[in-house]
């Protein structure tokens, strides 16, 4: 009778989010117009970045409703029942974060003024982002669905920045609720221009925007006035930034949020992007524009490997200090602040982090029937050593080890792609340098397969939709089905076989994956690769002459 939005997982690390606090950072969209990307296509990146956040696709079918049935609404963050709102007659197809029509929707959070949360609404961000996709066929329709829905209800989150695309246009929406005392939210959407891309990373990014420019931009009819009235804003209107009213910026914003999306711009447009090296390292407050026009047009392996990204050749690369260790490790354990002698230090917050939940690259592409022109590429854990496998929107569930429900956050399961792909990155951190080389090899494999086998899917699935849509349907889950089936099992055995190469901190000899013998048939003699010359020499600073090999017995004076 009524579809229940309930989420059995805490996202703890957003929750409540107010300003730029070290442990409140999570997600990374990228966003990509038709005339930027290599085939046409619109595109969205995300990364649901949370230590508490079980990794698995979502389903939704399509579905009627009776005539005043109701659909209950529980936060995505904690589970919390936060009320009911009125269920539409008929809702549509989800795969995950895209429905039927390829609309795609992701976030990030970027918090902005604690005064302005309403802990009386009753939809939440993620609530508002699934129960959305379940109603509208287009970007602005989803646009016009989600701030309507905030305006009847009342907002229950901090502010949060959408990305909300179809296969023609893709949009970034800025939200924050007025507080307790205002049901609602303000809010400013802004069209991505053709042939430019966008990005954000939990920092609020629409500065001023166009006031008479309905196709390319939307906003809340108070968005200017309320924050005259509660003093964030006294200028002329055509100078008003809802980033600087709504979400001012601090060092940590900046560091932590502004950096990623510098990355993403680095990515397609290094010479320019570099002019805002100043602004990430806190040296200038000249903001970056909220589009980049690339050098050149990108594919969706591309966004793939911008999702893996640590800061690789910039000042801020991740492997280069000494917090990688001899292993060149570009992860940090939290907290992301910490102080030595009262002093306040700060670990970098890159794209790629290891508590991903589930990140993946939407494609839209309008000139084919929706159900095979939207994939989302989607993988779990660390997006850096993930596998992007292909999720068709017409498929008709999900598959076992991705589905909602098959394993959770505190039991392990050799069934569950999430726990799968934790437990070879999890190996990789302590040898990094090493391991990924070998994870790179596989995950290289099955993407550029699943590249080369696009094209052949498309037109089959294109031959029978034309005979039969069902029969596409059909085709199209038992290929992803399958794909996903052969993922799981080749990371189970990477697993397997990187527990059998490095066991011990030594590298068991291999050629092209067969581990080798000596004469007699036993296990090749190991090879200890110790440390690099950078690392002994700190080694060396740190320890001075207690590990130094001396002469035995002692000279006697």
């Amino acid at each position: 009778m009524m579809k229940v939005l309930y989420w059995g997982f805490i996202i703890s690390l957003i929750t409540g989010i107010t300003g730029h606090s070290s442990e409140a950072l999570a997600c990374t969209n990228v966003l990509v117009t038709k005339n930027a990307s290599a085939d046409g296509s619109v595109m969205v990146s995300y990364a649901a970045d949370s230590h508490v956040l079980y990794g698995e696709l979502y389903f939704w079918p399509a579905q009627d409703h009776p005539s005043g049935a109701m659909l209950d609404i529980y936060e995505w963050d904690t589970g919390k029942y936060l009320g009911q709102i009125k269920q539409v007659p008929h809702t549509y197809q989800v795969v995950g974060n895209m429905n039927e029509y390829q609309v795609t929707i992701a976030e990030t959070t970027f918090g902005g003024r604690s005064e302005l949360r309403d802990t009386t609404g009753i939809l939440d961000y993620g609530s508002l982002m699934y129960v959305t996709l379940q109603r509208a066929k287009s970007a602005r329709e989803a646009i016009k669905i989600m701030t309507s829905l905030v305006e009847e209800y009342g907002y229950y989150s901090s502010g949060e920045s959408f990305s909300i695309a179809d296969p023609n246009e893709a949009w970034i929406l800025e939200m924050i609720g007025k507080g307790p005392n205002n049901k609602g939210a303000v809010w400013v959407a802004r069209k991505v221009p053709e042939g430019y891309i966008s990005a954000h990373a939990n920092q609020a990014r629409i500065t001023t925007f166009p006031l008479n420019d309905e196709e390319n931009c939307l906003y809340s009819h108070d968005v200017i006035s309320f924050a005259r009235e509660q003093g964030y804003f006294n200028g002329k209107n055509k100078d008003f930034s809802f980033a600087d009213a709504y979400a001012p910026l601090d060092y940590g914003a900046v560091r932590f949020c502004e950096a990623r999306v510098w990355s993403v711009f680095r990515h397609v447009n290094e010479s320019e992007a570099d002019q805002y090296e100043d602004f990430i390292m806190g040296r200038s407050t000249e903001r970056m524009p909220l589009f980049f026009k690339p050098t050149k047009k990108v594919s969706a392996r591309d966004i793939m490997n911008i999702m893996r990204d640590h800061f690789e050749g910039t000042p801020l690369d991740m492997t280069k200090d000494a917090g990688a260790g001899p292993f060149k490790v570009p992860y940090r354990w939290r907290p992301l602040t910490w102080k030595v002698d009262s002093v306040e230090y700060l670990n970098e917050r890159a794209i790629a982090t290891q508590q991903t939940g589930f990140s993946f690259v939407a494609q839209m592409r309008n000139w084919l029937p929706n159900p095979i022109g939207g994939i989302l590429w989607f993988g779990v854990d660390d997006a850096n050593s993930t596998v992007y496998v292909p999720m068709y929107a017409g498929i008709n569930s999900a598959p076992y080890e991705y589905a909602e429900g098959n394993g959770n956050m505190l039991e392990f399961s050799w069934d569950a792609a999430f726990w799968v792909f934790n437990w070879v990155s999890n190996m990789a951190y302590s040898r990094y340098s090493y391991m990924i080389e070998d994870i790179r090899k596989v995950q290289t494999e099955l993407e550029d397969k699943f590249e080369k086998m696009q094209p052949a899917i498309d037109q089959t699935a294109s031959t029978l939709y034309k005979q039969d849509p069902a029969l596409a349907r059909e085709f199209l889950t038992e290929y992803s089905h399958s794909q996903a089936s052969i993922t799981v099992n080749k990371w189970q055995k990477l697993g397997q076989f990187l527990m059998v190469k490095y066991l011990d901190g030594n590298i068991h000899p291999e050629k092209d994956g067969v581990f080798l013998k000596n004469e007699y048939g036993n296990p090749h003699d190991p090879i200890f690769p110790g440390y690099d010359k950078e690392y002994y020499r700190k080694v060396v600073e740190d320890a001075g002459d207690k590990l130094k090999m001396k002469p035995f017995p002692p000279a006697q004076d």
